[in-house]
């Protein structure tokens, strides 16, 4: 079973299946890792103030495949990495978690006010 699943808000978008280049968690963001691996897009965390490839449904091992949300307008859960308040922008922070969006890619907002380490209902732009 899996473990710390983010959870779909509203779905309008398309998952995808990945395979994780390194280790994973799930509701954080998610960047392409590189080339396509067993038929499977290769994905890692992404960085700080980085673009994204979607959000990480649950955890996983490097080299397991794991499911990948993305879609504009989706809104999805993503964990905290500080407090954000509702209808904020929002960007990478550490370790993929959402945080207040200041000079790094904007990639969505939040439609709920959230605390550090909590669910933000992130809406994503891509």
């Amino acid at each position: 079973m899996y473990s710390n699943p983010m959870h779909d808000i509203y779905a309008p978008g398309t998952d995808l299946t990945c395979r994780a280049a390194a280790d994973v968690t799930g509701k954080t963001f998610a960047a392409i890792a590189g080339e396509m691996d067993g038929g499977n897009v290769s994905i890692t965390t992404a960085a700080a103030g980085s673009r994204i490839a979607g959000v990480i449904k649950y955890d996983a091992a490097a080299d397991e495949l794991v499911g990948l949300a993305r879609g504009a307008s989706r809104v999805v859960t993503v964990t905290a990495g500080t407090a954000i308040t509702a209808g904020t922008q929002v960007e990478v922070g550490p370790a993929g978690t959402a945080i207040t969006h200041t000079t790094g890619e904007a990639v969505g907002y939040v439609v709920t006010t959230a605390d550090a380490g909590d669910d933000a209902y992130v809406s994503l732009y891509y």
